[in-house]
């Protein structure tokens, strides 16, 4: 598949995510989903797959996480769930391990959270979450009590079919809403007082334990029967590694835990027909079609649009107002285009861009405007930013809408305007002051650096190969690299690599113009810099547990990576030190002293540092 057929696909993923976050979805969860997988089975590796998509909680405190909450890997056919197991079994051959066994649980449809008695948090991107515990005083049930880690808010899915469905077009739809709003309808208040509303923790849902041939084999059987008794939404079954050293061993992506997968299965389809085209302008130019459908209702959600991903399919499926079509929900909550029943009505493509009225050029199947000036395309870029940068609020796609119409269509343009312009634009005075305010704090307010680059939508560098390749040379260096150079760093090829050069060497003037706003960027250790440090604890491995004295835990953390250290969340055979503060949990410390490592107090560590701390 091409680059621009790729290109085509995150446009589409970012853009339906935006107008997701901002509470007005341009199709539905599932729909959006959908392109997800599409994408994961073109181009396993791609960025965009390798890290959290951001929620944002306006007004909520955040509460940085202990340990990663990422998302799961999925599996939709037997030969993605046996190339799981064979990879698990590789490594666990590396460590000696002899039979690997896996845990199966329910993968519960709700909105992810972590609970740790004190404070309740929700996933946002990730490393960083907002503080939710209010949900708790609404009414929402800790099942297990509280402090019992991270879970799912769920609404019970029989109470939901009988009482809610009416009201509500998806259980998860109910829950985000208890959760995000201070003020709730009747209906959710209802569903609160039955105390029919939860919190599940992971580690209280029912499980069990298989071989990874009983895994493969009868996967399907044994997602029937792990779901048959379970009153919650669920969108399939996750399987994880058991043994801890394993899971160490395997680790994780900044998207996924290597060691743990979502079983799905082929779910149910329904027949509906086409009422509409709509053709939206992507950030890098693609022009895509989105069809309006009769709703239809499949596996409890109302489906209204769906993606035909580009205009190669209307064109070669001869798709037309009137057609029907049949769309099926994978895994039970993942809609696509199964099939064309019968095609009818006129095919009609677009024969000039619909922002701004330039020719469109045909690049394989993807129709393209080639105008670096179209409206839609500077929107798309604006927010592009805002939205990966995750550190200001108020920059919704309308707002930046209305900037651009009125004449401030770049990044360096954006960052000249005051309060006053904004109001000068129409704006009221208290979203012209929230603006002005989400301007400064964009730039004052931390971010790390490769998050800063990855929301230049420079091609090919999401944000994990920012952050791969900001371990290798310093931000400030970016614009200087040749394309050999990007490709001595291990997993970047030589098309991607030359893509990222031509792709940086046309934003140059951008980035330095941003870099010289003095953004509160937070340094990415290089892996030359971890090497060279005179430290103690220069490339070793530290755990920390326990309540800290002597600042947070993840402060601790981070004087650590700045001293050259492997900072990780579990003690495995790669751990040198476990540090402990106060109210340290008895595993931990047996786990240590079993594979021999070190374990300090806070008050000797700090003392092994020396001078340095001060």
């Amino acid at each position: 598949m091409s680059q621009e057929t790729i290109d085509e696909l995150i446009d589409l993923l970012k853009a339906y995510n935006q107008a997701y976050r901002q509470g007005a979805p341009i199709v539905s969860d599932a729909e959006y989903d959908a392109l997800v997988e599409k994408l994961r089975v073109i181009v396993p590796d791609h960025p965009f797959l390798q890290a959290v998509e951001p929620e944002q909680l306006t007004g909520r405190q955040e509460v940085r996480h202990p340990a990663p909450m990422l998302s799961i890997e999925k599996a939709y056919t037997r030969e993605q769930l046996e190339r799981f197991v064979a990879r698990v079994e590789k490594e666990a051959n590396t460590l000696n391990i002899d039979s690997v066994t896996f845990r199966l649980t329910p993968k519960l449809d709700g909105l992810a959270g972590r609970d740790d008695g004190r404070i309740f948090a929700t996933r946002g991107n990730g490393e960083v979450g907002y503080e939710i515990s209010s949900a708790f005083a609404k009414g929402v049930v800790p099942v297990g009590g509280r402090g019992q880690g991270v879970g799912e808010v769920v609404v019970v899915k029989s109470y939901f079919d009988d009482r809610m469905a009416d009201f509500f077009e998806h259980p998860r739809n109910m829950v985000v809403g208890i959760i995000s709003s201070d003020t709730l309808n009747e209906n959710a208040k209802t569903a609160l007082d039955d105390r029919m509303v939860h919190f599940m923790p992971y580690s209280q849902i029912p499980s069990t334990t298989v071989d990874g041939r009983r895994l493969v084999e009868d996967a399907r059987q044994l997602v029937r029967d792990m779901l048959a008794g379970v009153d919650y939404p669920t969108d399939g079954v996750v399987a994880e590694v058991i043994d801890d050293r394993l899971k160490a061993h395997m680790g994780a992506t900044a998207h996924h835990y290597r060691w743990q997968i979502a079983i799905k299965t082929k779910g149910e389809t329904a027949r509906t027909t086409v009422v509409g085209i709509q053709w939206q302008v992507g950030r890098t130019g693609n022009v895509t079609p989105v069809m309006e459908v009769d709703p239809v209702s499949l596996s409890g959600a109302t489906i209204r649009r769906v993606t035909a991903h580009h205009a190669g399919n209307i064109r070669n499926s001869s798709i037309g107002i009137g057609t029907r079509i049949e769309i099926i929900r994978s895994g039970e909550v993942i809609p696509k285009l199964e099939d064309v029943l019968e095609a009818r009505g006129e095919v009609r493509l677009p024969d000039a861009c619909p922002s701004c009225g330039g020719p469109l050029v045909w690049q394989n199947d993807f129709l393209k405007c080639t105008n670096s000036a179209c409206q839609a395309q500077i929107e798309q870029r604006i927010s592009h930013w805002f939205r990966i940068l995750g550190n200001a609020d108020w920059f919704g796609i309308k707002t930046i809408r209305k900037i651009v119409e009125n004449g401030h269509d770049s990044l360096e343009a954006v960052y000249r305007l005051s309060e006053s312009d904004f109001a000068d634009m129409g704006f009221g005075p208290v979203q012209s002051k929230n603006l002005a305010e989400a301007i400064i704090i964009s730039r004052t307010k931390p971010v790390e650096d490769w998050r800063f680059l990855a929301a230049f939508g420079i091609a090919d560098l999401g944000t994990g190969d920012s952050r791969k390749l900001l371990a290798h040379v310093p931000l400030e260096k970016v614009m200087e690299m040749e394309r050999e150079a990007i490709i001595r760093i291990k997993g970047f090829g030589d098309k991607t690599s030359q893509s990222i050069v031509d792709s940086i060497g046309a934003m140059a003037g951008t980035i330095r113009h941003m870099l010289h706003l003095g953004f509160n960027l937070q340094h990415t250790p290089l892996t030359s810099e971890r090497e060279a440090i005179d430290s103690p604890i220069a490339g070793k491995g530290i755990v920390f547990t326990g309540k800290m004295i002597h600042g947070s835990r993840e402060a601790m953390q981070a004087g650590a990576r700045a001293l050259g250290a492997r900072v990780q969340t579990a003690v495995s055979g790669a751990t040198d030190y476990l540090v402990c503060g106060g109210k340290v949990g008895a595993s931990k410390m047996n786990k240590a002293e079993k594979l021999g490592v070190a374990i300090l107090t806070e008050s000797q560590y700090l003392a092994m540092l020396g001078p340095r701390k001060k």
